[in-house]
């Protein structure tokens, strides 16, 4: 398992040993004593999963303290562009988003760490996307930035215009005006 930092503190990248035959390929997914020797000590408590057609836009999501998400994020069939947005104010990069194309062909994880939005948007016909977080849903903590916020500056690898995006995300505030509580 090979662990990549990015840009912003804390975001990281995680990329399986992929072993591959005439079979097929075998990895692992997740495990907590390979992220916990490189220093990553997160307790999972839940896995989500979702299935999106293509120009689907998911997010910008996230939910406040004391159940603020760490999510552990990957594409079982498909291929999406994951979106993190850091939203701890004191952070030098506090409104900087990181992209990163996932998809069931490249293996690719982003550790979306809390104090994160997250979302994503669908470039296949169909994706599924599941990811691991470290504390359960919780409908009062959570919150949201629009997708389109032009502070952001987000490349979605889509027109805007057609994305298939949800009346509740439609109608989130732009960064500035977010309750963040991070």
């Amino acid at each position: 398992m090979k662990i990549e930092k990015t840009t912003i503190k804390d975001l990281v990248i995680i990329s399986p040993n992929v072993f591959e035959d005439e079979r097929g390929y075998f990895f692992e997914a997740y495990s907590k004593n390979n992220l916990s020797n490189e220093g990553v000590t997160i307790d999972f408590v839940q896995d989500n999963q979702s299935f999106s057609k293509k120009g689907t836009l998911r997010g910008l999501h996230y939910q406040n303290p004391p159940y603020a998400q760490t999510k552990l994020v990957r594409v079982l069939q498909g291929e999406i562009i994951d979106v993190a947005v850091d939203l701890r104010k004191d952070s030098p990069t506090f409104g900087e988003s990181f992209s990163l194309l996932l998809s069931a062909e490249n293996k690719k994880q982003l550790l979306v760490p809390q104090g994160f939005a997250h979302g994503f948007s669908v470039l296949s016909e169909t994706a599924v996307v599941m990811y691991k977080c470290d504390q359960f849903y919780n409908k009062q903590s959570e919150g949201g930035i629009r997708f389109d916020d032009p502070t952001l500056n987000i490349d979605w690898g889509m027109d805007l215009k057609e994305a298939i995006v949800s009346e509740k995300d439609r109608i989130l505030p732009n960064l500035a005006n977010c309750n963040s509580q991070f």
